[in-house]
């Protein structure tokens, strides 16, 4: 059992999800690399790799989710979340990034410019495309900003049970400031309540690294550890309720929970040591297997070139069978001229 901690110890739950998202009750472990595709799959896009993890059913696929929340939580391996949510231990937990599903949505909604935020609130890291850019345009997104909001009267700190945290600790704002973040975000969207009930798909991504400052600053082993892995789990149930009552109830909310990121040397070794088997795979020099825009392209170079073609047809017999003394002008303009004459 301790070897399997060591292995599996850090976790990806699902804390709110819709009927048409099937998540199966188990302890199947989930590649770290593999996250992204579980929240493509889950919003209905293809992804380049089959996946061939028992966790994510079918689901009803003529109903995809609306929104899709991840929240990525560092310096913790397990979360103490409600009994009713599902959870699953992560193989090789790697850095990964849901840019990947962003691009999908791009893509497949350019036009109606659907909501896609990216934030890392301890790093100052934002990415926000679509109409995120006028929804959150007042989020706090530097420290100084996230600073001065947790002191503005209507911030958390004067609803949240600090406990053994302290206001004048830099390490203690810095945890609370990005449970501000998530506050702010779910205050904002409430006030544009139209966004959540459009046809095109939102993602969100928050990265969380609050809690792994306050246990270096601590020990894991200290009050002030456990103060904050409470007030964290509190206010992440509350934002997943949140989220997924803004959506109707069509969003899913997940939260990935990370002790420590590994190296990501490891994937790149793996990368290279299976170049070789690939060779091996393929002694014929064949040509890559086509993607899912081959049909698309091959239609509609062959309709253009249909087209093309029965237009020259029709143009050429049209003018073989031309009468030149009355459809063409030419040949009219010089017999007049020739009588002139």
């Amino acid at each position: 059992f301790g070897l399997f901690l060591g292995i599996y110890g850090d976790e990806f739950s699902v804390l709110r999800s819709p009927q048409s998202v099937v998540f199966r009750d188990g302890s199947w472990p989930i590649p770290g690399e593999r996250i992204p595709d579980v929240a493509a799959l889950s919003m209905g896009f293809s992804v380049e790799d089959d996946l061939s993890w028992p966790g994510l059913g079918v689901g009803d696929l003529f109903h995809r989710p609306r929104a899709t929340v991840l929240v990525t939580v560092k310096g913790v391996d397990k979360l103490s979340l409600p009994v009713k949510g599902i959870s699953y231990p992560i193989e090789n937990a790697v850095p990964f990034s849901l840019d990947s599903v962003a691009n999908a949505i791009h893509t497949l909604f350019s036009e109606e410019t659907p909501v896609v935020l990216q934030l890392a609130p301890s790093e100052e890291r934002v990415y926000m495309v679509g109409k995120a850019n006028s929804v959150f345009e007042d989020l706090s997104v530097t420290l100084r900003q996230l600073r001065n909001r947790l002191f503005q009267d209507n911030s958390i700190l004067s609803s949240l049970p600090l406990n053994s945290l302290s206001r004048n600790n830099e390490v203690d704002l810095l945890f609370l400031s990005e449970l501000q973040v998530l506050h702010d975000i779910a205050s904002l969207l409430s006030r544009h309540k139209h966004l959540a009930k459009d046809h095109s798909p939102d993602l969100y991504a928050l990265e969380l690294s609050g809690l792994e400052e306050v246990g270096k600053r601590y020990g894991e082993d200290s009050q002030q550890f456990k103060d904050a892995s409470q007030i964290l789990v509190d206010s992440l149930q509350k934002f997943a309720d949140e989220m997924f009552n803004l959506y109707s109830g069509n969003a899913v909310v997940e939260v990935v929970a990370v002790k420590a990121f590994n190296s990501p040397l490891t994937r790149k070794s793996r990368s290279l040591l299976q170049s070789p088997e690939s060779k091996t795979e393929n002694p014929y020099n064949l040509a890559y297997q086509y993607n899912y825009n081959y049909s698309v392209i091959f239609n509609i170079i062959l309709w253009l070139m249909i087209g093309l073609a029965l237009a020259v047809i029709v143009i050429s017999y049209n003018l073989w069978n031309m009468d030149r003394g009355s459809d063409s002008i030419i040949y009219r303009v010089a017999k007049q001229k020739i009588r002139v004459d």
